[in-house]
């Protein structure tokens, strides 16, 4: 386990700083006007612009550019945003972000594993009958149907006939946030479900499951404490990734609904050219990503003490 761990975190290092590195020379490659606002390139002359640049670092040769924003990230210095909120630490801009939509994300994903995990067992008990019939065409419907048709509805639906907030609103921050934790929890629901229900359908077939009840044992004993304790060992693999992605915020919904969160933010600052918002997101997005992987093999590990993250050969 130890092994085990120290590979990932070396992998996950040298991942992060490729993304990052990746990012920062992409960044790099735009033109040095993006530098500046509209009123700048009016107002400044070319040499006032260099300096700005030569102040900044932006005309120094790339790799030394390079090394120095290794040197940033090693000190946990992100630097100042210039254009989202001219001057603010880029962790404090972020983090305002990012508490909202933590909120957010948590609670649909807490009503998304519940919802979809409930379904997906009375699909399972009920299998080829009306209600699977029923949750295989909602999942159906949530998958083919576009997001912003279905979110669409979700907002009519909501603000017409149930009087709900259309847009997020800081003065009525809960209400305001029933339709985006409905619309962020749709397909979750139906993702977890589907898979809940594969996964129990796949044991249900097993020999063991077979034999279990030419020996009498009950239906319910069957399903509680064989079928779906060895059905939510895979999917429980997937929960941190979708819990640490969840909580970074989602660019569609928080756009349809106006919230103030992570999703918007990196586009925004991408448009705006926020150099350092921009690096900040890449390398937090990669960050949640490795590190909700890692959780998943080790939350398997702590639901299956048979699964070993290391084998003999020294590789998972």
């Amino acid at each position: 386990m130890i092994k085990y761990t120290i590979k990932r975190l070396l992998q996950s290092i040298v991942t992060v700083l490729v993304v990052a590195t990746i990012v920062f020379l992409l960044m790099r490659m735009l033109p040095t006007d993006y530098y500046f606002t509209e009123e700048q390139l009016m107002k400044l002359t070319e040499e006032q612009k260099n300096e700005q640049l030569l102040a900044a670092g932006l005309l120094d040769p790339v790799p030394t550019q390079l090394f120095r924003f290794y040197g940033q990230i090693v000190r946990f210095d992100f630097g100042e945003s210039r254009r989202i909120q001219s001057g603010v630490d880029v962790i404090k801009v972020i983090g305002s972000k990012f508490t909202v939509s933590m909120r957010l994300g948590v609670i649909s994903l807490g009503i998304s594993l519940v919802l979809g995990v409930l379904v997906g067992i009375m699909q399972t008990r009920h299998k080829d009958k009306f209600l699977d019939h029923v949750g295989t065409a909602y999942t159906i419907f949530v998958n083919a149907v576009p997001s912003l048709v279905s979110y669409s509805l979700v907002l009519v639906f909501g603000s017409k006939v149930l009087g709900l907030p259309s847009l997020y609103s800081t003065r009525f921050v809960w209400k305001s946030s029933i339709l985006p934790i409905v619309c962020l929890s749709l397909a979750s629901i139906a993702s977890y479900a589907l898979w809940t229900r594969r996964y129990m359908v796949d044991e249900l077939n097993k020999d063991y499951i077979k034999l279990a009840r030419i020996k009498g044992v009950s239906s319910r004993a069957i399903m509680v404490k064989h079928v779906f304790k060895n059905a939510f060992v895979p999917l429980v693999q997937y929960i941190p990734a979708n819990f640490l992605l969840t909580i970074g915020g989602s660019l569609l919904v928080e756009r349809f609904f106006s919230v103030p969160g992570m999703g918007p933010l990196l586009t925004d600052s991408i448009v705006r050219y926020d150099t350092s918002v921009v690096q900040t997101l890449a390398i937090i997005y990669a960050s949640l990503g490795i590190l909700g992987v890692f959780l998943g093999d080790v939350l398997m590990m702590i639901v299956d003490p048979r699964i070993k993250l290391v084998t003999k050969g020294g590789t998972r």
